[in-house]
């Protein structure tokens, strides 16, 4: 009686191990309700096996343990608590193979003491040791891995799952793996080292790959500061121009009293003095919007030192979906590789950049397009550029773009770059 009594506790408890770890794996958040959830699920299962037990037999319900166990979990996880199927198996076959160590400590008390019974307690034992190990150090690890990415997911996911069937084909379905023949026993060794070096090496590419788009990331976000810090200025200049101009009482009154001593040349010089000055801080008007009037005043003065002719044409309307600091950044990605490509012709006639922003059919159009040196390269519809620093503009430009549900393109016509965008 008690050895049965151990025997029925050591299938609860790995039942309710592998779905825990499995569900864990998953990302389950643990409140109150899917804990009972998956305790619940683990005692319907557990009964189901007993039921099929007395039916069927050990070897006949070893045999259908993967229909009468991990599917259940495998949907509990995919339904219930509604993640991809991907991470479901991933996850199912993870905790299978963390079953394992109990198992085989179990196996080893059983052979030391000559008892099946101890075999059950070992594995009782072992697991729950292991699965507080397993939730502290593990558990997270593994979530954010097959979280991560598809690739990331099957990469991971890869060796559980092929060990998954072969210990089902090799012990459970067949007897192979006990037939002592060399090439069963070299088997395991053959395939975990394989997996071993396959997976340092995908493992290795997909770093490489993760650290490459984070570098953008943090490129773009620099970028981003700049056109923050940018438009501030921006801000600034117009704010010192408005203060000039509500000083243009003192100048008259400077002016009016040269004019009483006929100093004629002094008022020449003192006029064309404070027209320098107002010229270097007013912003050219181009649009009734202040942020992309004091983008396009920036720009313009940056265009006429590289003898640029910028052509501007900008009408927006009162409501848009760009935030100011995703303007500046748009227009100022644009413009800035406008101006640098213009930069690099030779022939001046030939250095121009027409830009164009207007309402269409309820959506904000924006054509930029210059003249260039060199033909553009494109990959995946956008421009790649060699200069070091250079080549994050475009990505930004069209992150913003999609971020809005718009839609975007770079392209060449007639010996223009344009770049077109609707949102």
């Amino acid at each position: 009686m008690t050895d049965t009594i151990i025997a029925f506790s050591r299938y609860f408890i790995a039942l309710l191990f592998g779905t825990a770890v499995a569900v864990n794996f998953a990302g389950m958040e643990r409140t109150r309700k899917n804990c009972i959830a998956a305790g619940c699920l683990t005692v319907a299962l557990f009964i189901l096996q007993v039921a099929c037990l007395n039916a069927w037999g050990m070897e006949l319900t070893i045999k259908f343990y993967p229909l009468l166990s991990h599917l259940p979990i495998t949907i509990f996880i995919a339904a219930y608590l509604k993640r991809p199927w991907m991470i479901s198996l991933t996850s199912v076959f993870a905790s299978f193979l963390c079953c394992q160590p109990p198992r085989w400590i179990g196996t080893a008390l059983g052979e030391v003491f000559g008892s099946v019974s101890m075999n059950h307690v070992g594995y009782i034992a072992a697991a729950f040791l292991i699965y507080p190990f397993l939730r502290k150090y593990v558990m997270e690890s593994v979530r954010h891995m097959i979280e991560r990415s598809t690739s990331s997911c099957l990469l991971f996911g890869a060796m559980p799952a092929f060990y998954y069937l072969c210990e089902y084909a090799f012990t459970v379905y067949t007897n192979f793996m006990y037939s002592g023949a060399r090439v069963a026993v070299q088997f395991m060794p053959f395939i975990t080292s394989t997996f071993y070096f396959v997976f340092v090496l995908l493992y290795y590419t997909e770093t490489q790959k993760q650290a490459s788009i984070q570098r953008e990331r943090d490129m773009l976000d620099t970028q981003f500061k700049q056109a923050q810090k940018e438009f501030e200025s921006l801000r600034e200049m117009q704010k010192t121009a408005a203060s000039y101009r509500h000083d243009m009482r003192h100048h008259f009154a400077l002016l009016q009293s040269m004019v009483s001593g006929g100093n004629i040349d002094e008022i020449k010089e003192y006029l064309q003095t404070v027209q320098s000055d107002l010229d270097a801080i007013t912003p050219v008007r181009f649009c009734e919007n202040e942020t992309v009037n004091l983008i396009l005043s920036s720009f313009a003065s940056r265009a006429k030192q590289s003898q640029i002719q910028l052509i501007v044409n900008a009408k927006l309307p009162a409501l848009h979906p760009f935030s100011d600091t995703e303007l500046c950044s748009l227009l100022s990605n644009a413009l800035e590789n406008a101006i640098h490509a213009s930069e690099q012709i030779p022939e001046i006639s030939m250095r121009i950049v027409d830009l164009r922003i207007f309402p269409k059919n309820n959506k904000l159009c924006f054509d930029i397009r210059n003249h260039y040196q060199n033909e553009p390269v494109f990959n995946q519809g956008l421009p790649v550029s060699e200069e070091q620093g250079h080549g994050f503009g475009t990505k930004s430009m069209a992150h913003i773009v999609k971020k809005h549900g718009g839609v975007f393109r770079f392209s060449v016509k007639n010996g223009w770059f344009i770049f077109q965008a609707s949102t």
